[in-house]
């Protein structure tokens, strides 16, 4: 992703090729992805989109963040600096454990201080409608 696809990217279309202009989303197991990816790689992405999913996926334990994913979320105060946008989005009717999963990421986040938007897809499950209202609510809080 980093080496082959961004740059095809940037030299296909007319891109700001800096990281205050670069995103990235995914869906079910993508959001784990997107969250990994962007936060191994904060130099090049300050927008983070996870629709029905996230990092921590299956568990629904709590989450320590002094230790989860090797400490990146411990700070709080730092991370809210470099991410512009960390969405969490999912549909009320979701089966189990994708409620609790992100319910216990959220806590996590809330725990370390991390500013992040929570939306709610009512009455929608782990299916594609409810990622599309994702992407259409999370497209409109982008690169402002």
């Amino acid at each position: 992703l980093i080496k082959e696809i961004i740059p095809m990217i940037d030299a296909e279309y007319r891109t700001l090729s800096d990281r205050e202009h670069r995103g990235m989303a995914g869906l079910s197991m993508g959001a784990n992805q997107t969250i990994q990816i962007t936060m191994n790689n904060l130099d090049i992405f300050s927008y983070i989109g996870a629709f029905s999913g996230t990092s921590n996926y299956p568990s629904t334990d709590p989450i320590d963040p002094a230790t989860f994913s090797n400490g990146k979320f411990k700070d709080g105060a730092a991370l809210n600096r470099q991410i512009k946008l960390f969405w969490l989005g999912l549909g009320t009717k979701e089966p189990s454990p994708f409620p609790g999963s992100v319910g216990a990421f959220r806590n996590m986040l809330d725990k370390a201080g991390v500013k992040y938007v929570y939306y709610e897809s009512p009455g929608t499950a782990h299916e594609w409608l409810t990622w599309r209202r994702d992407l259409f609510q999370f497209a409109q809080l982008l690169f402002k």
